[in-house]
């Protein structure tokens, strides 16, 4: 597992190895990104993103080498294929929260001017009230990370990074690997238990282990379900959950004077899908394939189709 974890630390540098310069980005321009300017930022040293860093590996570890090992056995060809599966999977998820905390999620070029129609037609093309620069549509200033993020959907704690245009497939694949990988670790973990010889458990402290390990289990799975249910929900309607959020109090308002309110963004659910994780489906469950982004202060609305 130590070997997985510096072995994909190298992939990401190696990945991003060009200086951030989002500042005089150009519309045009291609994300930047920097291992070291992230460094500086000090993402991992967040005593969150730790505790999923040892929450991955304690999952990892208890899964393999205790009720997968004992079940049925690392050196059997049933044994190992799990094994090697659950490395899979493990791998996949630790690279995409890598990705997660490294990347940027946007900044706003400073050369960026709000069009002319849509500064007249959206009460969103307006300066922010904090950074006195002009905030593309789908742009919001975060409190915490202290200035506008791109296409922002919230500021998680767990990556100590805002979730914003550029790290957004990242954040969804990442969820999409936790859900599986805990789903695995919990069949494993009844699998082992319903091939237990209780007789020599019972009344042992081992009983307090079990029961605290499997609702710390559960509790995982049905969080990462939910947070990943939710967000399958987002993208196929293509929103935040900023924007969900504002959308519910514009239908309510809209309602109030019968009219209806219907989100700007949303082209279709196929459509939606290609805009977060891109055109290509084989690069779907690639968190850093991103080429297919774009400069993140334009999106294709429903006028554009019309």
């Amino acid at each position: 597992m130590i070997l997985v974890i510096v072995s994909l630390m190298f992939n990401v540098t190696g990945l991003y190895d060009i200086k951030i310069d989002h500042c005089n980005a150009t519309r045009g321009g291609k994300k930047r990104f920097s291992f070291w300017a992230s460094m500086k930022g000090k993402r991992f040293l967040s005593v969150p993103v730790l505790t999923v860093l040892l929450l991955m590996v304690f999952l990892y570890y208890t899964s393999i080498f205790v009720f997968l090992h004992d079940w049925l056995g690392l050196q059997t060809s049933p044994g190992s294929l799990n094994a090697s599966i659950f490395s899979l999977l493990a791998s996949f998820s630790l690279f995409s929260f890598f990705t997660c905390v490294l990347t940027d999620p946007g900044h706003v070029p400073s050369s960026y001017v709000p069009d002319l129609e849509f500064s007249k037609d959206n009460a969103e093309g307006r300066k922010c009230d904090k950074c006195f620069a002009y905030k593309p549509p789908r742009t919001h200033h975060c409190r915490v990370c202290r200035r506008c993020i791109l296409k922002m959907d919230h500021h998680c704690l767990w990556i100590n990074n805002c979730v914003g245009y550029w790290n957004y497939k990242a954040f969804f694949v990442f969820v999409l690997y936790a859900t599986i990988a805990s789903l695995y670790s919990t069949v494993i973990f009844i699998s082992y238990l319903l091939q237990k010889d209780w007789e020599h458990v019972k009344g042992s402290s081992v009983m307090i282990f079990y029961v605290l390990y499997g609702m710390m289990v559960l509790a995982l799975t049905v969080t990462l379900l939910t947070l990943f249910g939710w967000h399958v929900y987002l993208i196929l309607h293509n929103m935040t959950t900023i924007e969900y959020y504002e959308g519910k109090r514009a239908k309510w308002l809209a309602m109030k004077s019968g009219q209806s309110h219907r989100h700007p963004f949303n082209v279709g659910a196929y459509k939606n899908i290609t805009l977060t994780l891109g055109p290509n489906m084989l690069k779907w469950l690639c968190p850093a394939a991103v080429s297919h982004l774009k400069d993140g202060v334009s999106f294709p609305t429903l006028r554009d189709n019309s």
